[in-house]
């Protein structure tokens, strides 16, 4: 996108064409204006118009822009934080409505695949958090554990199923989830987009948003080309927000994130390498990440820019990594490689926000973006249309804060990934 082959890499590659859009032109009207052409959007969108509302969605560049066109794919049930340490963090009624919530996005995301045809190369077959060592082990098995009494259908496999799983022996176990997959993230946000479409919503690309103005008891918002004028306005930019809504991009600190993407595996190595297609990442403080797409490419990546120095380093780590896991494989080359920035709020939380009266937005999703997204755009709908309470939410209303030395943690997140992988690289 915007001619980077660096912005969007294989999944721009591979992705269905998006829907027909263009830019916003002249002065509309809509009950429901939203911003952002994520996953968040596009789900509040197609929520929306499945009920009757009238909804015009405007993306700043492309549909799945930001970390929906970007991501690695796979769809993970919960957060980063441990199950019982959430009810610590927000208390019991907010900790455990958004563990139920977030357990059970993955099912909402099969089902819009499913009901709308989304050609988005869904695989059901759970992912794999793999344990590095006996620290990694004991990790998994207490988020086993608690996800366990919650009734979630997790399962610990021991170092040898791991290994005929993975295709490595690099690991002392993983948890398997089988609530989660894996799918292409640009396709599965393009079809949200035609499904949404094909709904009634109205979506305008090229289309950033310049400033809002309250008229009586409804917004009007611009673009350098035209204005909706709406009662509601969705705020759904996060990690890449500018303009009106900066402030969601300032309370989080942005982790660069890549990809590199093998040319396609031949047909035996399909076989020894992640044969059922789980989505795995490891138990590593700067963790890895890989999963196979439909076309047999191994699709590696971990924390870091490819961008002046970085590229170089984080390639020739990526290189000697996939030959350190599956030293069946050889030397391989990598057919595509892309970047993107994950937002980390200060407790790895989501958040829900009220910017102004009937502006409202949920950003924050720490690297989990597809279901979480999902399953928050399908809420703020409820909101919008009065089927779910304000009180009823899975969290608590907060004001953006910005966290303190944002900046040099940034600095410091691409500086330290590259200094960790071309100390890796070596040894």
């Amino acid at each position: 996108m915007l001619n980077d082959p660096r912005s969007h890499g294989l999944w721009e590659k591979t992705a269905p064409p998006p829907p027909k859009t263009g830019p916003l032109a002249g002065a509309v009207t809509a009950d429901v204006v939203i911003v952002g052409g994520g996953y968040t959007g596009l789900s509040s969108a197609l929520h929306l118009a499945e009920a009757g509302t009238k909804v015009v969605l405007l993306e700043a560049n492309e549909i799945g822009f930001g970390g929906a066109g970007r991501n690695v794919g796979l769809i993970n049930a919960g957060m980063w934080v441990m199950p019982d340490d959430l009810p610590g963090v927000l208390g019991p009624v907010y900790g455990e409505r958004l563990l139920d919530m977030l357990g059970n996005a993955p099912v909402l995301v099969k089902m819009l695949i499913e009901k709308h045809g989304i050609a988005c190369e869904l695989e059901k077959n759970g992912t794999l958090h793999c344990a590095v060592g006996p620290d990694g082990l004991k990790e998994i098995e207490a988020r086993a554990e608690q996800w366990g009494r919650r009734g979630a259908p997790v399962s610990i496999l021991d170092a040898v199923e791991t290994a005929r799983r993975v295709g490595s022996s690099a690991y002392a176990g993983a948890l398997l989830d089988m609530r989660a997959g894996t799918l292409q993230p640009l396709a599965y946000a393009r079809g949200l987009a035609d499904a949404a479409i094909k709904a009634g919503v109205t979506i305008h690309t090229g289309s950033r948003v310049a400033v809002t103005e309250r008229n009586g008891d409804r917004w009007m918002v611009k673009t350098a080309t035209g204005s909706v004028t709406a009662d509601w306005i969705i705020v759904s930019t996060d990690a890449y927000s500018t303009g009106p809504w900066e402030q969601v991009r300032s309370e989080q600190v942005h982790l660069p994130y890549f990809n590199f993407a093998t040319v396609p595996l031949g047909d035996n190595l399909r076989k020894s390498v992640l044969p059922n297609r789980e989505g795995v990442w490891d138990t590593k403080e700067i963790l890895s990440s890989f999963r196979m797409d439909q076309a047999g490419r191994l699709v590696f990546g971990s924390v870091g820019a490819l961008r002046n120095t970085g590229l170089s380093v984080h390639k020739s780590w990526a290189k000697r990594s996939l030959k350190k896991l599956f030293p069946q494989i050889g030397d391989i080359e990598f057919e595509c490689e892309w970047y993107g920035k994950i937002g980390m709020t200060e407790d790895a939380l989501p958040r829900f926000h009220k910017f102004a009266p009937n502006v409202i937005g949920f950003s924050g999703y720490n690297g989990r973006g597809i279901a979480p997204g999902t399953v928050f755009g399908k809420t703020l709908a409820s909101l919008i249309l009065g089927e779910l309470a304000e009180a009823d939410l899975p969290l608590p209303l907060t004001d953006p804060r910005e966290p303190s030395f944002r900046a040099v943690k940034e600095m410091w997140y691409e500086a330290g990934a590259q200094v960790a992988h071309f100390a890796d690289a070596r040894f």
